[in-house]
């Protein structure tokens, strides 16, 4: 996910995500089944741009998610090995045990910005709650607050499927976002693929559906994480040409050749997601950030240490892809 745990899936929500873009006759064939459906493609097949673009390198950020578990072990160490390996910026997920000003500090110390920071605005909603948390953002001089997560029952064990509860959640953003944008921040929603399953008694309308049509563009833009989209089984580049300049940021990481659930994710550029073609579209609507990110970072197989070899592939990736 980011900042938080996966929402995993029930079978039938599995079957359901999958089933609309033919996801399913990946896994049990190969990347490049999904590639013939126009929704992925292995990067060496991607179509060459008409004129040549390069993401600015001032543009690029990690979530510190990703390397949760380094940045818990020794702050300022990790900080500097993001520093080395060029990021500029960084979109933090808390404080690890430090106070928002101590934070930027060591931040400053290398020459990083938390350009955006992951905050959950409170439900019930309560300003005054929020107005810390933005307290914390203007300290840090951050662009961009994001909600990371919303409408997964972890007790309950299942996606929210209700409409009255998204579109309810969708108002608090659109406060939240009012508040935020005062203090001369933008609110984002960060989605996963849950968002996409179908409402209860809607079977052709999703939770994003709900999302995008109530919140106010002015308050509220969107962090489209690629990963999760293309796992709802929608196309980034669809959504993008749909909501424009409302998509600012984009969480990139990618998707296993092998499509296999347990182990879904790879470092930026050497799995199946056509970042090319959904960078191509992104240009077009002016998206501001693009943030690597690898959400099992840690989680056994993978070690602590491999979290930075994640940002390492991330930042290379993005230095020197061509869309």
């Amino acid at each position: 996910m980011c900042t938080g745990h996966t929402p995993p899936l029930t079978a039938e929500e599995s079957d359901q995500l999958l089933g609309r873009r033919g996801l399913l006759k990946a896994a049990a064939g190969s990347a490049a089944a999904v590639a013939a459906t126009g929704l992925l493609a292995s990067p060496a097949e991607a179509a060459p741009a008409a004129r040549a673009a390069r993401v600015p390198r001032d543009r690029i950020s990690i979530q510190l998610y990703t390397l949760r578990d380094q940045l818990a072990a020794d702050l300022p160490g990790t900080i500097a090995a993001l520093r080395d390996i060029g990021y500029r910026r960084v979109e933090h997920a808390g404080f690890h045990g430090r106070t928002a000003a101590q934070f930027k500090q060591i931040l400053d110390d290398n020459g990083i910005r938390a350009t955006s920071g992951h905050a959950g605005i409170p439900q019930p909603f309560d300003a005054n709650t929020w107005g810390a948390a933005l307290d914390d953002a203007v300290t840090l001089g951050q662009r961009y607050i994001v909600h990371p997560l919303f409408g997964y029952d972890f007790g309950g064990g299942g996606a929210v499927r209700s409409a009255s509860a998204w579109q309810a959640f969708a108002r608090d953003l659109n406060r939240a976002g009012l508040m935020a944008r005062r203090r001369g921040i933008s609110l984002g929603y960060h989605n996963h693929h849950h968002e996409f399953l179908p409402l209860a008694g809607h079977p052709t309308r999703t939770a994003f559906d709900v999302l995008t049509a109530t919140t106010d563009r002015r308050y509220v833009h969107l962090e489209m994480d690629l990963f999760w989209v293309v796992r709802g089984g929608r196309d980034p580049v669809d959504l993008i040409a749909r909501l424009g300049r409302r998509v600012r940021q984009f969480h990139v990481k990618d998707m296993s050749a092998t499509f296999d659930p347990g182990i879904p994710f790879t470092d930026p550029g050497k799995g199946v997601i056509d970042f090319r073609r959904i960078f191509r579209a992104g240009a077009i609507a002016r998206t501001d950030e693009f943030i690597v990110e690898r959400d099992d970072a840690g989680v056994p197989p993978r070690k602590p240490a491999d979290a930075l070899t994640t940002a390492r592939a991330g930042y290379e990736f993005l230095r020197n892809v061509v869309y």
